[in-house]
């Protein structure tokens, strides 16, 4: 007998019910200011995580031994970014309410808050560690408050105050970086200060946001706004290997735009990130 054919990320085929953590992607890059395309990067992870093991000789762990499912790709207005937003808190209070982790693979790094919606209703102790190269922190862009480029601001929205913990950013305007002092811990450039922080959160709810232009463009160049500088994989696998001790609720990987890396090394470089994330996660 045939069956349907329905592509999963590597590993990620158990049922809902029996798992975990839930993957599902957000195809959404409609306030993208530099390079649009992130819309494709789910449907682009999940084709090209075939080319990878579901081993991990890093953690000595394998997908086929934890349950996670994939729920899919969300059919996201492009029209409406609010619209879009509140599918996304929608379908995220859905694995929330079943006691599963969501792990949420964009799309721009606007879909962060869409989420961050609904976990930040049910843990109202919530926690942001982002990675990234980018502060976020503008309260507009072009008059637009709902930008890929003000995420993290209206994250603040939400949470307020010492919530919010940045790593590896080395771009932003003079007045994100003045306004962030007051507001948000920022770390420029790596992860130094990672373990403090850590320290510091252990026993709260965290998300934890990984925007991939964190990496150096030359091992990551498949994103919309690129930036000089920027960790290497093993930095980023490292930091997430001492974040996932934490009580992770939830977590994203957000901005490949697989196709201004020809050579298809960044999506690969995408899916090795997502597989070790997804290992690293406890759950109960």
């Amino acid at each position: 007998m045939l069956n349907k054919n329905i592509e999963t990320f590597i590993g990620c085929d158990n049922e809902f019910e029996q798992s975990d953590i839930v993957i599902f992607g957000a195809p959404f890059d409609s306030t993208t200011s530099f390079r649009p395309g992130t819309r494709f990067a789910s449907k682009a992870m999940r084709g090209d995580s075939f080319g990878i093991e579901t081993y991990s000789p890093y953690q000595d762990k394998d997908l086929e031994d934890i349950a996670v499912f994939d729920g899919g790709d969300l059919e996201l207005s492009f029209g409406n970014t609010e619209k879009a937003l509140t599918h996304i808190e929608e379908f995220t209070k859905q694995i929330l309410d079943a006691d599963k982790v969501p792990c949420m693979i964009g799309g721009e790094h606007l879909v962060t808050l869409g989420s961050v919606r609904a976990v930040a209703k049910q843990y109202p102790d919530l926690h942001i560690i982002q990675f990234d190269a980018h502060t976020d922190l503008r309260d507009d862009y072009l008059g637009e408050t709902l930008s890929h480029a003000t995420v993290i601001r209206r994250v603040w929205d939400l949470l307020g105050d010492e919530k919010i913990f940045q790593f590896g950013i080395r771009s932003g305007d003079r007045s994100e970086f003045q306004w962030g002092k007051d507001h948000v811990f920022t770390n420029k450039f790596n992860f130094d200060g990672l373990e403090q922080v850590i320290e510091k959160l252990k026993g709260k709810p965290v998300y934890l946001t990984i925007d991939l232009d964190v990496l150096d463009p030359s091992v990551f160049p498949g994103t919309g706004t690129p930036e000089a500088g920027g960790v290497s994989f093993m930095d980023l696998l490292q930091a997430i290997l001492q974040v996932a001790e934490l009580n992770i609720v939830a977590c994203d990987v957000n901005e490949l735009s697989p196709m201004y890396d020809h050579s298809g090394v960044s999506t690969a470089v995408a899916c090795k990130v997502l597989r070790e994330l997804l290992l690293a996660i406890k759950t109960n």
